[in-house]
């Protein structure tokens, strides 16, 4: 038989508890953790002897008091201390939701991510907030949105439906990059009936133009059922693991599949997809269960 002080003691602890489990969701996770998650992997088709360390960053979402300039660049340090061959942004560099104290210029995010170094260079595509929050691109069909240009005034190639070859060692490779599939939002302002994507991956990958394996760029991991064999690794962020993420699955997923591809290293039908769980937040500052990270591959 429970006392009165005794119910008293466990609802003390019970609501003490979830306040220390929302502090900790709301403040500790997403603001002060950062992981370095790494897989190695040799993809079917890899170039035997070509060894590559593929250091990778996405979702951003840079915004004040969650991703700061400070935090952005101290991120850069801990990337470049990994020593990659080549360092690649998964896209979504600009905040998405309305929970914060200031939003950061392109050019304060932009300069930031310009400390990133890798002797293959750094390379980047655009997520869907990089196009949303761009009301211009929104009413021009397709304008190059200002954080691309943002990348591209301090150094940073960005990859629009673009594939380019790198070599390491005398053995090359691909790396290809698509714009965002869910690009340009409906709506009667953009006289737009549904969503429109501005990806092509059929016409990114006619670039290539030899056997060197291919490593795919892509913001949303939704179109890897479409992704042909011939294509090495696909790389993906968008869905920050959910945000919050419970023994192994996420009640919530932004993507047609769900849980299919909400997180981590996907293997179907002898392809590979690593999706990565992101550094920001996006709708609300709440992670749980899926801490900031930085993706680190090693191929070969």
């Amino acid at each position: 038989m429970i006392t009165r002080r005794g119910f008293l003691k466990i609802l003390g602890g019970s609501v003490a508890g979830v306040v220390a489990l929302g502090g900790y969701a709301f403040a500790y996770e997403p603001l002060a953790r950062l992981n370095i998650t790494r897989y190695a992997l040799t993809p079917p088709g890899w170039t035997p002897g070509l060894k590559l360390r593929v250091v990778a960053l996405a979702d951003l979402h840079a915004c004040e008091p969650w991703m700061s300039a400070s935090r952005i660049a101290a991120i850069c340090a801990t990337a470049n201390a990994l020593s990659g061959d080549v360092t690649v942004m998964l896209g979504d560099y600009t905040s998405g939701m309305n929970m914060v104290t200031r939003y950061l210029h392109s050019s304060e995010w932009s300069e930031a991510l310009a400390t990133l170094r890798a002797p293959l260079g750094v390379h980047a595509i655009m997520g869907n907030h990089d196009w949303w929050e761009d009301k211009d691109a929104q009413e021009n069909d397709g304008r190059e949105p200002f954080g691309h240009r943002a990348l591209a005034d301090v150094g940073i190639p960005v990859y629009s439906n673009r594939a380019v070859r790198l070599e390491k060692d005398g053995y090359g490779f691909w790396l290809a990059g698509l714009e965002d599939q869910l690009a340009l939002l409906p709506g009667k302002r953009w006289g737009r009936t549904h969503m429109l994507g501005l990806d092509d991956l059929d016409g990114t990958l006619a670039q290539v133009s030899d056997d060197a394996p291919i490593i795919l760029l892509a913001h949303e991991p939704d179109l890897f059922p479409r992704v042909p064999q011939r294509v090495s690794l696909t790389l993906s962020g968008h869905t920050h693991g959910g945000q919050i993420r419970l023994f192994g699955r996420s009640p919530v997923v932004p993507s047609r599949f769900g849980n299919r591809y909400a997180y981590g290293h996907v293997v179907e039908e002898g392809r590979n997809i690593i999706i990565s769980g992101g550094l920001g937040c996006s709708i609300a500052p709440i992670r749980f269960g899926v801490p900031p990270e930085i993706v680190v591959v090693d191929l070969g």
